[in-house]
């Protein structure tokens, strides 16, 4: 049972082929033990934190050799007492957590301390070894990055079985390769993150646009903004896209239950797509008098709807956890647990009103079978040292496809559907880059990577020589010779 649970994941589009799997409930010594005679006998090895992959990137799927998934979310110091997986420095201002825990369990226990992250994800019941292994995006990335650009150290089990602590001093190549590395250089046991005080409201604002390219010049004005004082930006923006006349009603479902149902055709819709600007204001009960005014300041500066400003407040805790609220919903009605064929692209500024004609105008039709996210980021806050590619242009979007098919006909059409953009990009010459990457061929791994790949692959020769972590991304395969011998591999450097 254990073995079939962690060789499937959230995408439910492949199955793994784990031959056993293991609970490090002592400590990453148990991590670096198994990987260590992994690594001396030739056999795959895999960490699984929360199962949220969508392409099988945590399943072992190396199909000439057998192996083993690490399940990091039930492992740790203390297997019983998740206090003890995290560890806050108040003085210094960070937290130490297991790579295994939650993000919402950081959260939970930062909070006792009146701190918190900076940088997180929507979801978050995700691991924090997972999405930084990936990059950690949301509506705060303009702001202050990624979530793998606030981490100050990490522990971290190398293909080899070695227990090395890293970050920027020490160890800064493997440091810099695992953070958005996808799990190809080491384990992560361990990581250091910095926190801030944190807030204790947020007011949460979202308004409509009917033109894309308004839309976007106020997305780019309000990340432009991120070197202001606090008092003169919002503390998150991000966006959807509405397509479907069902969804509208959803988009302001958080805020209240609405009695009078908005229709698409009465807001004068360019081209069949409305277009959602996300953003948010965090304060304390010391400044809440001058929030309103703040608000509306910046509000003053953009061109959206007037008639469609929704607001609604709420504490600081209760917004980073709202995706959470929708899965219980979903999954009460059995909408859950079914395949998730997602597309999340990172498009460059100077394409996205291309994207949008040929994409939100074109392929999608009018109906999307869930959320579709847009909004852009600063590259400025990447740290270009790390392994995750983005664009080349300064200002980025992510657009990310978060559908469901609720059965073999759904998911053959979006699955369909992906591919079908994915050609639109590249016949339109526009040079997106796949955030959550999935690709079957090396040759596509390497135009994936570009400029970073012989730093990509040197890294992997170093940490991992035997290729035996992370094959379900399918970026190498295991080499059986001794760990010395590489010269197989150097035709592709």
């Amino acid at each position: 049972m254990e073995v079939e649970s962690s060789s499937k994941d959230f995408g439910m589009l492949n199955q793994g082929e784990a031959v056993a799997v293991l609970h490090p409930a002592g400590s990453a010594e148990d991590v670096a033990r198994l990987v260590r005679t992994a690594y001396e006998s030739g056999f795959a090895v895999s960490a699984r934190g929360h199962g949220h992959s969508i392409n099988g990137q945590a399943m072992i799927k190396e199909r000439k050799l057998k192996g083993v998934v690490i399940e990091m979310g039930k492992g740790g110091h203390n297997n019983n007492n998740n206090n003890n997986n995290i560890r806050v420095c108040e003085e210094e201002m960070y937290v130490d957590v297991w790579g295994g825990e939650l993000w919402i369990q950081v959260l939970n226990a930062t909070l006792e301390y009146g701190l918190a992250p900076m940088s997180w994800t929507d979801y978050l019941y995700l691991s924090v070894g997972g999405t930084l292994s990936n990059a950690g995006i949301s509506g705060q990335t303009f702001n202050h990055g990624p979530q793998i650009t606030n981490v100050h150290q990490l522990d971290v089990v190398t293909g080899k079985g070695e227990l090395l602590t890293c970050s920027e001093e020490q160890n800064s190549e493997l440091f810099h390769g695992v953070l958005g590395g996808l799990g190809q250089f080491g384990v992560i046991t361990r990581v250091r993150m910095a926190l801030e005080p944190a807030p204790h409201r947020v007011r949460w604002i979202r308004v409509l646009y009917s033109n894309f390219s308004t839309f976007t010049k106020d997305q780019e004005f309000l990340i432009s903004l991120h070197e202001k004082p606090a008092s003169q930006k919002f503390d998150y923006v991000e966006g959807f896209v509405i397509v479907d006349e069902g969804l509208i009603n959803n988009w302001r479902s958080s805020f209240f239950s609405p009695s009078n149902p908005v229709k698409i055709i009465s807001l004068n819709v360019d081209g069949g797509a409305l277009y959602c600007l996300e953003i948010t204001k965090n304060y304390n009960q010391e400044n809440a008098d001058s929030i309103d005014e703040e608000i509306n300041v910046l509000l003053k500066k953009l061109d959206f709807i007037a008639t469609s400003l929704f607001t609604t407040d709420l504490p600081y805790v209760d917004f980073l956890d709202r995706v959470h609220k929708a899965e219980l919903k979903l999954r009460s009605k059995g909408l859950w647990d079914v395949p998730h064929p997602w597309l999340n692209l990172f498009v460059p500024k100077s394409r996205i009103s291309d994207f949008d004609k040929g994409v939100f105008k074109g392929i999608l039709g009018n109906k999307t079978s869930g959320p579709i996210l847009i909004y852009p980021m600063n590259k400025s806050k990447w740290d270009q040292r790390n392994s995750v590619v983005t664009p080349e242009e300064e200002v980025f979007y992510l657009v990310a496809f978060l559908r469901s098919a609720l059965d073999s006909e759904t998911l053959e059409y979006l699955s369909n559907q992906n591919n079908q953009i994915l050609r639109f990009c590249n016949d339109a010459k526009i040079k997106v880059k796949q955030y959550l990457p999935h690709y079957t061929t090396q040759q596509e791994w390497m135009d994936h990577f570009g400029d970073k790949w012989t730093q990509f692959f040197h890294r992997k020769m170093q940490f991992d020589p035997r290729c035996i972590l992370a094959t379900g991304q399918q970026i190498f395969q295991f080499h059986p010779s001794t760990p010395t011998n590489i010269t197989n591999y150097h035709h592709i450097i």
